[in-house]
């Protein structure tokens, strides 16, 4: 029976109003017929027929109740609210009913209708009308709700008419989350025309039909189509404010159909203009495959990048080195999750890269065959801040994470350096390109080791990055903070700095400089524009006050620069890798550097800041502090001493 009546409830619910109306009016007319019959009953204690005066009976209470029914409002919106609001309406009118009815029937009197018909009839009448309302109710209330909520889904459309955006719609045909109500497509010859019962639209006619239709967002099943088509789209999308949410390449999408889950928001990686190139799985492979590979700086967000493009190269063992507890206790259970059978060993080791004799024991214990060394501090303010722990992170670090190589004959050691370290204005670039020299005077100095370091611009999704700020900052209303209206950053998406990391590292020889090819550099304003329209909003600004978000400028931080460089020199010269370009940069004798590193250390150990930033001056080329000293200790030390 229940399930005969939900099958009867869509097409109840699907008749037009005044349908439903009349339904209504004929259901109470019938009530008013059945109340009085009962009425006579309860009365006489038998079976009346309705004719005669007790036909009057019937019509009285027929021409009363309705026009009461109708004033009353209990046919304006049936269903919607059939629950105690309409209870009480029902109750109201047969109030006025009753007293009518009672004063006809009851007071005055009719000749064969009983005295007491006048009074049980109007309660008889409230609770078979009151009860079907309460049957509605609990009949279509379920069907009828869930049609509420499907009107109220955000409308959609998709661009792309193809087989996954013809996939995508039947996968949201009963979505509860979005409607779709066409697709838009370049293909002139589809416009106009109707594809799975859905309109086909113009591109162009989008702005209007954000209008027209009420479009919340556009979802983008074009998986296979290149980044700079997806950049032109996106471009044209941006005018018509709507939020943007696409599929993953084809490359990320699973064999089979499409699902909504496959849907993602927008990434900013997907404006940087960039087809990405293959990677050449020979180098890939060459360092890693069945070799004991050690990883420093494994939590972070390249090194555990890094953790997870090796793990798919089936390496013999992978340490995992990481001096904060829980980001090694994280990235060791992930890559836990992945290994599916697999035989590597997977070694989570707590240490500090400046901890020499632990890394000299971690090393002689395994004999790792090749070392990527991810570990640094690299927050630009927070190393101005703290200069003396990022020198000792990421110079001395760096010397004795390579001399612990060199004693332990490690084939290959790769450094991931930074764009930060060509011509840096603060201490973390200047520390990285000190590391790099490094590297380079030990490669020199006849070791048996292959030294190199890979040098690449900031990386989407990282830390460090501006873009999880800003999407925090979208999704909590604003605004967003930008540091000068005119900084521009390279960028690049983190799995694809990793793989050219490693295919960098394969290409060594010993002593080299890779430089990644970041594309074009991004105005970080620009970034921030185009992150606020494609999430359906607008920027708020004197020519538009009533926009969304607002950007707020302020001002550089410490050791800040406006531009970013890759390159210290003018010669970089082509590899293997299209993406992948060698340069050759300048660097101190290993005899020179050594004693040079010795007094920077005594000067770091002693925290003297003005000596620190002094001696890094002379040892790296193009390093020119543009802001005083803001070393926290030391301004403390100042302000007690001048007290």
């Amino acid at each position: 029976m229940n399930r005969i009546l939900s099958k009867l409830a869509p097409p109840v619910l699907a008749l037009p109003r005044p349908a439903k109306r009349l339904v209504a009016l004929s259901l109470d007319m019938s009530l008013c017929v059945l109340s009085v019959w009962l009425a006579f009953y309860l009365r006489l204690g038998e079976w009346v027929a309705l004719s005669g005066n007790a036909l009057w009976a019937v019509a009285a209470s027929i021409v009363i109740a309705l026009p009461i029914f109708v004033v009353s409002g209990l046919y304006r919106a049936i269903f919607r609210y059939s629950g105690w609001p309409a209870l009480l309406a029902v109750a109201r009118a047969i109030s006025i009913y009753g007293l009518l009815y009672a004063s006809i029937f009851t007071a005055i009197g009719v000749a064969g209708v009983p005295r007491t018909v006048g009074i049980i009839q109007p309660i008889l009448l409230l609770l078979l009308v009151g009860g079907s309302r309460v049957l509605a109710r609990v009949w279509l209330n379920d069907e009828y709700q869930t049609r509420l909520k499907r009107a109220a889904r955000p409308k959609v459309l998709i661009y792309g008419a193809g087989r996954s955006g013809r996939q995508l719609a039947a996968a949201m045909s009963n979505s509860h989350d979005m409607q779709v109500v066409g697709f838009l497509d370049d293909d002139d010859r589809l416009h106009g025309h109707v594809l799975n019962g859905l309109p086909l639209y113009k591109p162009e006619d989008l702005p209007e039909l954000v209008m027209a239709l009420s479009i919340s967002s556009v979802l983008l099943a074009m998986p296979s189509i290149g980044r700079k088509r997806r950049n032109e789209i996106l471009t044209a999308i941006r005018s018509a404010h709507v939020a943007v949410r696409t599929l993953p390449s084809m490359t990320d999408l699973a064999q089979g159909k499409v699902s909504v889950s496959d849907l993602r928001e927008l990434d900013i990686d997907d404006l940087l203009g960039r087809e990405p190139v293959a990677p050449n799985h020979l180098l890939l492979a060459k360092n890693i495959t069945a070799k004991v590979v050690l990883v420093t700086g494994a939590g972070g967000s390249i090194g555990s990048e890094l953790c997870r493009q090796i793990l798919a190269q089936a390496p013999a063992r992978l340490l995992l080195i990481e001096q904060s507890e829980f980001a090694l206790y994280a990235i060791h259970q992930e890559l836990e999750q992945r290994l599916a059978g697999q035989a590597t060993v997977l070694v989570p080791l707590l240490a500090s890269v400046q901890d020499a004799e632990r890394m000299h024991e971690i090393m002689s214990t395994w004999r790792p065959d090749t070392v990527y060394h991810a570990a640094a501090y690299k927050h630009v303010p927070l190393v101005e801040h703290n200069p003396a722990e990022g020198v000792k992170n990421n110079v001395l670090g760096t010397l004795r994470t390579a001399q612990a190589a060199v004693d332990n004959a490690v084939a290959d050691f790769v450094l991931v350096s930074t764009d930060k370290a060509v011509r840096p204005t603060n201490i973390m670039g200047a520390s990285k390109r000190l590391a790099e020299m490094c590297l380079q005077a030990l490669a020199a100095h006849a070791s048996g080791t292959r030294f190199c370091m890979v040098r690449f611009g900031n990386v989407l999704g990282s830390s460090g990055s501006v873009v999880p700020k800003f999407r925090q900052q979208i999704q909590e209303g604003g605004p967003i903070t930008l540091t000068h209206p005119e900084v521009t950053r390279f960028f690049m998406t983190i799995p694809e700095a990793a793989q050219l990391v490693i295919q960098a590292g394969a290409m060594a020889k010993g002593g080299d400089v890779f430089v990644l090819d970041m594309g074009q550099s991004v105005k970080i304003m620009d970034l921030a524009q185009r992150m606020i329209e494609l999430s359906g909003l607008s920027l708020r600004h004197e020519q538009n006050p009533d926009g969304d978000i607002e950007i707020e400028i302020t001002g550089l931080r410490p050791g800040e620069k406006l531009y970013e460089e890759l390159l210290i020199g003018d010669d970089p010269r082509p590899t293997l890798h299209p993406r992948i370009m060698k340069a050759h940069e300048t660097f101190l004798a290993w005899e020179v550097f050594q004693t040079r590193l010795k007094a920077l250390e005594l000067a770091l150990y002693a925290n003297d800041v003005g000596v620190i930033r002094l001696m890094m001056q002379e040892l790296v080329t193009g390093y020119n502090p543009e802001t005083e000293i803001v070393d926290w200790v030391y301004l403390q030390q100042e302000a007690q001493g001048a007290a």
